[in-house]
């Protein structure tokens, strides 16, 4: 608008600016495009593309991890720039009551302290169902186990903690819901030897077991969701992949943009994006 004043009436680049209500320094601000622009913007396209279900936060926290010296901010302007996906605020949920359940009494305090397990329902692509249980410690959020079967009863629970505490160590406690699985009489018995003291949470108070139920909307969000299961052997193994994507690459925002389990070297599932965007 400054340029086409000036060309019409012939007026000075002052007077201009001060008709049309704009600041000198800004007309003349010349602006500047670092010189790693276009390898940045690449770098962020692949991670979104591999990541689908990850914000500008968490590609900012895996750039970082790889060595980049960039802000959110900068990644931000770039992710709306591109068009990619900006997640939606939600707003927080009230809770409607609240009873004296396990998560009110009990919070994890340290590794180990408090384990919660659940179950999710999936199905193959011919419509039977995959019975998922989820394992995790509440404090360090680490994903311990994720079985994969048809069906699950109280031994498959059993076998699973296990494998885990064979793996981990023994927990102070495990906190799960009231299913026929968690109150069968062979668990009960098995867990009281071993060790851990069992946390019911109360009847039809989800939010009690929150880390598990928030564990469950992430493995719904970005895998079980993203996939259509052939067979219950590409099941094991997706959600498998999943599990170690999670627990060693995933940035959590609980833990400062950090995964629950990161490994000392750059874990390839990561760097090939990266290379193909460096290319």
């Amino acid at each position: 608008m400054v340029a086409g004043i000036r060309e019409r009436y012939g007026l000075s680049e002052r007077h201009a600016c001060r008709i049309v209500g704009q600041h000198r320094g800004t007309q003349r601000y010349v602006p500047t495009v670092p010189a790693d622009e276009d390898v940045l913007t690449r770098a962020i396209i692949a991670l979104a593309s591999e990541y689908g279900r990850y914000g500008y936060r968490r590609v900012t926290a895996l750039l970082q991890a790889d060595g980049w010296q960039v802000g959110k901010d900068r990644i931000q302007r770039i992710w709306r720039r591109e068009g990619l996906k900006v997640p939606q605020r939600h707003k927080p949920r009230s809770r409607l009551w609240l009873h004296d359940g396990s998560c009110v009494r009990l919070r994890p305090l340290h590794r180990n302290h408090v384990w919660s397990f659940d179950f999710v329902q999936a199905q193959t692509h011919d419509g039977r169902s995959l019975r998922i249980l989820t394992l995790i410690d509440e404090h360090s959020r680490a994903c311990l186990a994720l079985k994969v079967a048809r069906r699950i009863n109280s031994l498959g629970v059993i076998e699973a903690l296990a494998d885990a505490m064979c793996t981990h160590g023994i927990p102070e406690h495990i906190r799960c819901d009231n299913g026929p699985e968690m109150i069968a009489k062979e668990l009960r018995k098995w867990v009281a030897k071993t060790g851990p003291q069992i946390q019911y949470i109360a009847p039809g108070s989800p939010w009690e077991n929150g880390y598990c139920e928030s564990f469950n909307g992430k493995l719904r969000d970005e895998c079980l969701r993203q996939e259509i299961f052939y067979s219950l052997r590409e099941a094991q193994i997706v959600i498998g992949l999943w599990q170690n994507t999670y627990n060693r690459l995933r940035p959590h925002s609980s833990l400062g943009y950090r995964p629950p389990a990161p490994v000392s070297f750059p874990d390839l599932a990561f760097r090939l994006p990266m290379a193909a965007a460096m290319q």
